[in-house]
């Protein structure tokens, strides 16, 4: 497997625009990861706006590399044209087409699909687009929301880990979950 030539991005679904971040980006990104019940179970934040800031200017810094393996967006909610988070793919290994992926939404749009439409645009792409073999991503076992998002998509639980991760001064347990390509191709969840 090779990075594509061209970025795969941006990637519109029913309710949402998947893109690169803007500067302008700043106060909408500010608002979910200054958060502390967004932030909870992640290993970072909730953020002061100094950190947000590095973050964002981060992010915009990488967007000038192609290729790159790790690719995070942003998630535009079209209806009013707000950052409502992100989500990142990245390819951990270009000989077995493996990759995991991540993401964090503002509070206020919780429980209404859009983490799942978002999940949902990575995967397709990730199998569709670049050709992986197999996507996988972690959440910690306590974030029962994270977790039961990845099963709706279709992947399975493949593993507990103990204690494997320490964050904010503890040591945490992480779910595995797994999706293979023919797995997502038979079984395309709704």
């Amino acid at each position: 497997m090779k990075l594509p030539d061209a970025p795969w991005f941006p990637i519109r679904t029913k309710r949402l625009l998947l893109r690169e971040a803007r500067e302008s980006d700043s106060a909408d990104i500010h608002a979910y990861a200054s958060d502390p019940e967004v932030a909870r179970y992640m290993d970072w934040g909730p953020n002061d706006e100094a950190t947000t800031r590095d973050v964002l200017d981060r992010w915009t810094k990488k967007q000038a590399e192609w290729p790159r393996a790790d690719v995070n967006l942003l998630v535009e909610h079209l209806a009013d044209s707000r950052v409502i988070g992100s989500i990142r793919l990245g390819v951990k290994d270009l000989a077995n087409r493996s990759a995991d992926f991540g993401h964090s939404y503002n509070r206020a749009y919780w429980r209404k699909g859009y983490g799942t439409e978002a999940a949902r645009a990575m995967l397709a792409v990730g199998f569709e687009t670049l050709g992986l073999h197999r996507i996988w991503a972690t959440a910690d076992v306590r974030n029962r929301a994270s977790w039961s998002l990845l099963a709706k998509l279709g992947m399975r639980r493949e593993a507990r880990f103990r204690r494997d991760v320490f964050v904010k001064g503890v040591w945490r347990d992480s779910y595995l979950y797994a999706i293979l390509a023919e797995e997502w191709r038979t079984a395309k969840p709704l």
